[in-house]
């Protein structure tokens, strides 16, 4: 059953409830301290039940003057709407963040969630590129 969620100030709520929803699946069923491998894999699985679809480990180019001159890869995008990154530290570090609001101005899609999983449970964060 899809929640409904009724609030004009947010950006992709009912997806994002959806994916955060699928992440507590995962971490009711392993817990923590597992490599971040394991948490995508199960994520995938989590998505998939939930009928989401997804690219994982999307790779992006960055390309200038036609030479491409580095690359990204996104953990997962859903959607085609949003990007989702894991961590399995003990805390977000800032160049999470940063990281993540490159992935958002790279792929030009209008939020990115980033989710924790550590011993004290599933941490997430929701994330609007800059200047949005």
């Amino acid at each position: 059953m899809k929640t409904l969620i009724h609030r004009q100030d947010l950006v992709e709520p009912e997806l994002s409830y959806e994916i955060i929803g699928a992440c507590f699946d995962v971490f009711n069923e392993f817990g923590s301290g597992h490599p971040e491998k394991v948490y995508q894999k199960a994520l995938e699985i989590a998505f998939e039940e939930r009928k989401l679809k997804f690219e994982k480990q999307k790779y992006s180019p960055l390309i200038f003057k036609t030479i491409k001159v580095g690359s990204f890869f996104y953990d997962f995008v859903v959607e085609n709407k949003i990007v989702v990154e894991i961590k399995v530290d003990k805390k977000f570090k800032i160049n999470d963040y940063k990281q993540l609001k490159t992935y958002l101005v790279d792929s030009k899609l209008p939020l990115g969630i980033l989710v924790r999983f550590a011993e004290d449970g599933v941490t997430f964060c929701r994330i609007l590129p800059p200047n949005s």
